[in-house]
């Protein structure tokens, strides 16, 4: 057995040298980078990826074992997509944890009293440096009705709906729901559910795969 297929199972940081970088495009909220990389051939590779400021989503689930989704429309794909509440990271020093319950309350006008972690991933990692990490937020109250955010553009006309877990389960294998972080916080709660929890981390959890994704 090589060295590659034993001990624990995990991705590894291993970054190449990067010998020369330009920024193509600066977007509102990312930008692309030109990279060229040092993959150990004769010469570099042209690289292109969108630098992404990282994002959070979380899975509100109630004592009904329901789970609140937003309805949001997403021009790049034309559709209204059921999602789980989520946002970007990109608040300057602002915790992830402390980013996900801000979302939650602007999103869903909720607040939770725990929050655990559910998982992480990359979104697009042959063309993105985007992390995300989404919590399972339990211990739920509304938002004072004074305090509530005023959403604008296409979150001013968002729809929420609650949906038993399992029927959200079965919506993401039927192909019915398409959101990524729904599906991966959906998929991921029924399989943490099924072991009694057990698998959930601590909010504040490392999360190198966000503080380590770029050079």
């Amino acid at each position: 057995m090589s060295g590659a297929e034993g001990g624990e199972l995990a991705d590894v940081l291993a970054p190449r040298p990067v010998v020369g970088r330009e920024t193509v495009f600066s977007g509102a909220v990312w930008d692309v980078a030109s990279e060229r990389v040092d993959l150990g051939g004769d010469e570099p590779v042209q690289r292109d990826k969108v630098v992404h400021p990282g994002a959070v989503g979380i899975l509100a689930l109630d004592d009904a074992d329901r789970v609140l989704l937003v309805r949001q429309y997403r021009h790049p794909v034309r559709h209204e997509l059921w999602e789980v509440p989520a946002g970007l990271l990109d608040e300057a020093g602002e915790a992830p944890q402390d980013a996900a319950a801000r979302e939650l309350a602007e999103e869903a006008d909720l607040v939770a009293g725990r929050y655990d972690v559910l998982a992480e991933w990359y979104s697009s990692p042959g063309g993105s440096d985007e992390a995300l990490r989404v919590y399972l937020a339990r211990d739920l109250r509304p938002v004072p009705e004074g305090e509530r955010f005023a959403r604008e553009h296409e979150e001013a006309d968002m729809v929420t709906r609650w949906v038993a877990l399992d029927e959200a389960r079965d919506a993401v294998l039927a192909g019915r729901l398409h959101n990524p972080t729904l599906v991966v916080a959906v998929l991921a709660a029924v399989a943490a559910r099924e072991q009694g929890w057990a698998t959930l981390r601590p909010a504040d959890a490392p999360w190198p795969a966000f503080a380590d994704r770029r050079d």
